[in-house]
């Protein structure tokens, strides 16, 4: 059996690629470098990209709805957690989890304008 390849993109179905686009844009701090009107994409420092793709668009139709996955985050401390927590509460980010402590690290849920959860986390000492 073949090994799967890295995964290299991540896309996420929006229902306004500008405004999805702004929210990102604004969140990493740097522009997309591919837009058109109903895709655009974000490279992260990881080397991953985030397409983010005109619901209506895509095909074959998307049966699920934003929010049945999640973009994760690994930040080193619970301090950076908190921090970002704080961050992001005060530009309005829709928090869905406040800061806690779960089986797998301390965390906290944001959301974007499409619904998708974004989870940040310091994972629990091994």
């Amino acid at each position: 059996m073949a090994k799967l390849p890295d995964t290299n993109t991540i896309l996420l179905y929006v229902e306004k690629v500008s405004a999805s686009a702004s929210f990102y844009g604004d969140l990493l701090g740097r522009p997309p470098v591919e837009s058109s009107p109903n895709f655009a994409m974000f490279a992260l420092s990881s080397g991953v990209m985030l397409g983010l793709w005109a619901r209506h668009d895509v095909q074959p139709v998307p049966t699920a709805s934003a929010g049945s996955g999640e973009i994760c985050i690994t930040l080193a401390s619970i301090e950076e957690v908190q921090s970002l927590h704080a961050e992001w509460s005060g530009r309005g980010i829709a928090i869905l989890q406040l800061p806690t402590k779960m089986d797998f690290g301390y965390t906290f849920v944001a959301s974007d304008p499409d619904g998708h959860r974004i989870r940040v986390f310091v994972p629990a000492a091994a």
